[in-house]
């Protein structure tokens, strides 16, 4: 830079005024995050670093590439999922520029392009699946997205780094539908589950009365348990029922 300066003062020193004011005139600053197309006489001559660079008028032109990411909002999409469910999906693609030439002889405006390639691809995806999955599988679709757009960018020196589904908006009436089949399985799976403890509670009740006719007086005892539990109560009035084979023990005993 200062050898730079020292060159740019012994010309102010050695050429008139009219030629300084051409030379400021021939210059161009690329920015660090900037590569420079140099066009000589309307045909592609170089690609510019960063700098301060000389470009003759007349004869030459150079157009300026921002290298760095660029993260853009896709518009919603009003889109039609395979089993015929109309949605509005919006998506933001996140891409840059490798090759500064490409981008701009390759393709008229890259910016448009992309923006415009990444509306199509994200309908055509959104109609090869269903609602459901478009719901539950949002990550594997913005991942297919991203392979179409970034292979048929790669030959305009654009590099798609990632594409990211933000909002699926469904017509009011499909939310409705969809509340309603979700509120439908929460109680098809409550069902299941009583009757789950419905059938464990019939099991342990048959494996206990088993147990209890298995041993005399058990069914006794346990009666008289219970008995005792609500004896605690002295408002209510119990009736219980006595064994058979108790009862006859009994009236045998008064007989004799």
């Amino acid at each position: 830079m200062d050898s730079f300066l020292g060159l740019f003062t012994a010309l102010l020193g050695t050429f008139s005024f009219p030629l300084i004011i051409l030379l400021v005139a021939c210059i161009r600053q690329v920015n660090q995050y900037e590569r420079g197309v140099k066009f000589t006489m309307g045909r592609f001559t170089q690609i510019v670093e960063p700098g301060w660079r000389l470009v003759i008028p007349v004869f030459q032109s150079m157009r300026k590439v921002d290298l760095r990411l660029k993260a853009v909002d896709v518009p919603a999409q009003d889109a039609i999922t395979k089993d015929n469910v109309s949605a509005k999906i919006n998506a933001v693609i996140y891409y840059r520029v490798i090759d500064s030439a490409k981008a701009i002889l390759e393709v008229e405006n890259f910016q448009y392009a992309v923006l415009q390639l990444a509306q199509t691809t994200m309908r055509n995806i959104v109609g090869e699946v269903t609602l459901d999955e478009l719901l539950s599988q949002r990550t594997t679709i913005s991942g297919k997205i991203e392979q179409i757009v970034d292979e048929a960018t790669l030959n305009w020196g654009v590099e798609v780094s990632t594409v990211e589904l933000k909002d699926i908006n469904l017509p009011p009436d499909m939310v409705r539908t969809i509340g309603k089949q979700a509120e439908a399985e929460r109680e098809r799976r409550a069902v299941i589950i009583n009757s789950e403890g419905e059938v464990a509670a019939a099991e342990n009740l048959s494996r206990a009365a088993a147990m209890l006719s298995a041993s005399p007086g058990a069914l006794h005892l346990r009666t008289l348990n219970s008995i005792n539990d609500i004896s605690s109560d002295q408002s209510n009035t119990v009736v219980f029922t006595v064994p058979l084979e108790i009862l006859k023990a009994f009236t045998g005993n008064k007989q004799s």
